[in-house]
């Protein structure tokens, strides 16, 4: 049973490309070397994303704990909000079938009439009719 291991590091401070071209060869050595049997870049416009396939999970859990793919992952551009790893294979890539496309809006639609709410005065005063009432709610809610 093969295990995928998915790594995506967004954009930062310095783009994730360059993240790439710094640590990636190192991480598909320690890969290699631990026993992938393939990997594939994917580049997003909003980074990098990496994706690792092992024959064994056993493999995929030793290769994530090793200390130069921890210093890797140490240094993404975004350490708390741009770094994601997760088993299996990254995006849509397990949808089977592709999405359907939403049905066209009606051209020719009319838009409803809003609702008139009765307002309550909780002034006490006259309401001049064509000065705004500041002071004035939709009967049945609350302030």
């Amino acid at each position: 049973m093969s295990g995928w291991l998915t790594i995506e590091v967004q954009d930062g401070d310095i783009s994730a490309e360059g993240w790439r071209r710094g640590h990636g060869r190192f991480l598909i050595e320690a890969a290699v070397t631990n026993g992938a049997i393939d990997w594939i870049w994917h580049e997003p416009r909003w980074g990098v994303i990496l994706e690792v396939e092992f024959a064994e999970e056993t493999a995929r859990n030793a290769f994530r704990r090793l200390p130069a793919v921890t210093a890797a992952l140490d240094a993404v551009p975004d350490p708390v909000l741009g770094l994601y790893i997760y088993p299996g294979r990254g995006g849509g890539s397990t949808a089977g079938l592709p999405r359907r496309p939403r049905p066209a809006p009606a051209h020719d639609a009319a838009a409803l009439e809003e609702p008139c709410e009765e307002l309550l005065d909780v002034t006490g005063e006259e309401l001049d009719p064509d000065t705004p009432a500041l002071l004035a709610w939709p009967v049945g809610q609350q302030r």
